[in-house]
């Protein structure tokens, strides 16, 4: 990887925003970031190089840290998202059972043994997507909070049983992967609330705003990449360890200039790099080969909606239920890890994809209707 490749990847992820500045479009600005990967990778025209070494690993910092700040977003310190918790978890719960049966059908349509992956796609939401979704359009009311417990829910449960659904033989391994990162978050609370405690973390905000020493910044993306290691050595995703201890770090309470340094970071650089280089990465051209693989998408996103539809039978507005159904850091989990462990299909990895596009697609256009419910909705 060079400068020019970092270059037209600086300049190509522009589209996101273009793409997401018409308010009336409600396009995420992932999509139009995807879309350009797609353009200049190996679909298009081969600008860049997904498979650089490099540049993967400045993508996984940039996955790692999209988790980090979407689990910051979980207001986790809020006593009404406590009280959610109990309507957030029902609902996951009926979208899992949902799931369930839809899975097993879309596996034996395709003849594929993949159920198990299939039912933690569908069952899955995208707290990456949702969550600054929810808060840029300054989504409020009872139900935004208990869609947040739902996704985040559903999201830690999918994070957790994927490793165990695409990859059998490992399964054991990499439950213990998932419960070490676990507690070292736990663990990790504990001592960022102490030293919220006794002073130490305002006295080294003080000297860190004093000397321009960046020491929050510095100190966050040491235990990041740390337990990123971890992760990655235990076989688990580095979404894992990002959102895990973006929770940790949401429950101490984020200090706003931190807040303020990890968003330039993440959405102004690693950010857009990690979805050019997925949408680079992708091989749609197997989509043409395999034509089936293209109904496979469909049928999942498809699927994927239904499954959060069944939420309205327990009151959740539908386009609340559509919001909760965008999918993104699984489907690209899933399709890297398949890939490397080569147990997917031919063109299943962008068939996964696609069906996550799906799901962005509804989503765009249930946040425009979600916005008026959710302000008729809210406490006056």
């Amino acid at each position: 990887m060079d400068f020019q490749t970092l270059a037209i990847i600086s300049v190509i992820a522009l589209l996101g925003p273009l793409l997401a500045t018409p308010r009336r479009w409600n396009i995420p600005v992932v999509i139009g970031q995807l879309g350009a990967g797609v353009i200049v990778g190996r679909t298009g025209f081969g600008f860049v190089d997904a498979s650089d070494p490099t540049l993967t690993l400045l993508a996984d910092v940039g996955f790692a840290l999209i988790m980090f700040v979407a689990g910051t977003h979980v207001p986790v310190r809020s006593g009404a998202i406590r009280a959610a918790l109990s309507a957030g978890l029902v609902r996951a719960i009926l979208v899992t059972l949902a799931a369930i049966a839809l899975g097993v059908v879309i596996a034996m349509i395709f003849g594929t043994n993949h159920a198990l992956l299939y039912i933690v796609l569908l069952a899955s939401s995208s707290a990456a997507l949702v969550l600054p979704l929810i808060h840029s359009l300054g989504l409020r009311g009872r139900s935004m909070l208990e869609l947040t417990a739902q996704v985040a829910i559903a999201d830690i449960a999918a994070i957790v049983a994927l490793p165990l659904a695409i990859d059998p033989p490992n399964a054991g391994r990499a439950a213990l992967g998932a419960a070490l990162v676990g507690v070292l978050a736990v663990a990790l609370y504990f001592v960022l609330a102490w030293l919220e405690r006794n002073g130490s973390r305002v006295q080294l905000h003080k000297l860190s705003e004093n000397r321009k020493f960046a020491l929050e910044l510095r100190i966050q993306l040491a235990i990041l990449f740390a337990l990123s290691a971890v992760a990655v050595f235990s076989h688990v995703s580095v979404m894992l360890a990002g959102f895990a201890f973006g929770l940790a770090v949401a429950a101490v309470g984020e200090p706003r200039r931190l807040a303020r340094q990890l968003f330039a970071l993440a959405d102004g650089f690693f950010g857009p790099l990690f979805f050019v280089w997925l949408g680079a990465s992708l091989a749609l051209g197997d989509l043409v080969d395999q034509p089936q693989m293209i109904a496979l998408g469909l049928v999942l996103g498809v699927a994927t909606l239904l499954t959060h539809a069944t939420t309205r039978v327990l009151g959740l507005p539908l386009s609340f239920g559509m919001l909760s159904a965008a999918q993104l850091g699984i489907p690209i989990a899933a399709a890297t890890i398949g890939t490397q462990l080569r147990v997917l299909a031919p063109g299943e990895a962008a068939a996964l994809l696609l069906g996550a596009l799906v799901t962005i697609a509804v989503t765009a256009v249930a946040s425009g209707w979600a916005k008026p419910r959710a302000a008729s909705a809210a406490p006056a």
